[in-house]
């Protein structure tokens, strides 16, 4: 029988005791080799190992904050996967995205989702807006040694505001680079390959204050410019039927739109196009 190993079917004492409020704490106290940043690597690149996941938008409108993600990862000049999902609920009030290495980032959302949730377990309440960007911060940082070989991952954060003083002034956006800095951005922003493109198109048309349905339109009408000029990033797929993944956070807590309500504005939008390619 194997040493070291309690067959007793009972938790170690780690497990038992209060410990942080930080699930990435203890899990680096209890399993450092389970957090993604702690991994050894092998010398050298390898930027290449892994799928890409790509573009991002973030939009604040007049009771939220709105964020929408292509569906396209790939791997060099292959497309590695057509219906991945980047933006998730990273809780009950915020919303998170990546764009990077797809396997690294899949897993950095899901401990942040666990690290949310954990926080709320042990000091029953919610961390602020800026406390959970803050700790979405200190991952990202912790995986410099990963991305300096390559495999970088860049999350976009962005959540209602419990604590602001009005609705329209609850929307709120963070950005994050590969050190782990965090910058809380105005009216919109964008991450991923096709970010210069996205960005450029919700400049010309975004505007304080538009409706939720709006911002819908300008979050599709932005990836749709972005797959246009970045062949990493996938536009709406009629024939498939796969459209970008949009969520919204308000003070009823995070949405995501169906397939059939995001099918409807990009149908809307492919046929504004078509009738006029060069708008």
């Amino acid at each position: 029988m194997p040493t070291g190993l309690d067959h007793s079917g009972r938790l170690p004492a780690a497990y038992h005791a209060a410990g942080t409020s930080s699930f990435s704490e203890f899990l680096g106290n209890v399993a450092p080799e389970l957090l993604p940043g702690r991994r050894p690597l092998p010398p050298g690149m390898a930027a290449d190992v892994s799928a890409h996941a790509t573009t991002i938008v973030a939009i604040i409108c007049a009771d939220g904050v709105l964020m929408g993600g292509d569906r396209r990862a790939t791997m060099g000049n292959l497309i590695a996967q057509r219906d991945i999902e980047k933006v998730f609920a990273a809780d009950a009030y915020s919303l998170v995205g990546m764009a990077g290495t797809a396997g690294f980032g899949l897993e950095m959302m899901r401990l942040f989702q666990v690290e949310l949730e954990h926080y709320e377990k042990i000091e029953s309440s919610m961390l602020s807006l800026e406390g959970k960007a803050n700790r979405l911060a200190s991952m990202v940082r912790n995986n410099l040694g990963a991305a300096m070989q390559g495999l970088a991952v860049v999350p976009l954060f962005a959540g209602f505001d419990l604590d602001a003083k009005s609705v329209d002034k609850a929307g709120r956006i963070f950005s994050f680079d590969v050190a782990g800095g965090v910058y809380e951005e105005r009216g919109y922003d964008s991450i991923g390959s096709g970010s210069l493109f996205a960005k450029s198109s919700l400049k010309k048309r975004y505007r304080p204050g538009v409706t939720t349905d709006e911002a819908v339109k300008l979050a599709i009408e932005a990836l749709y410019d972005a797959a246009d000029d970045d062949t990493a990033t996938g536009g709406p797929d009629l024939l498939r039927g796969i459209f970008p993944v949009i969520m919204t956070a308000t003070v009823e807590g995070t949405r995501r739109l169906s397939d059939d309500e995001t099918r409807a504005v990009a149908e809307q939008i492919i046929a504004e196009r078509t009738e006029n390619p060069g708008s």
